[in-house]
């Protein structure tokens, strides 16, 4: 299994899994619309994270944030 630091640029993934034990990180990811089943895709990678879209936003997330996201 991937996580998004692992994905390819432009490519669309179906997310997994989101690995936290941090339930506030959890409530975050949920309001942007990233949970179990949605489709998500890396636009770029960044130093010390990456630049995803989740429906029809985009939002920088960090590092830990994307390790998290299993697709």
């Amino acid at each position: 299994m991937l996580n998004l630091t692992q994905a390819q640029e432009e490519k669309e993934y179906i997310i997994k899994a989101i690995e936290t034990d941090d339930e506030e990180l959890n409530e975050f990811l949920f309001s942007l619309g990233c949970y179990s089943g949605e489709p998500i895709t890396v636009i770029a990678h960044r130093k010390g994270g990456c630049t995803v879209a989740i429906k029809d936003g985009r939002y920088n997330i960090d590092s830990q944030l994307a390790e998290a996201i299993i697709i």
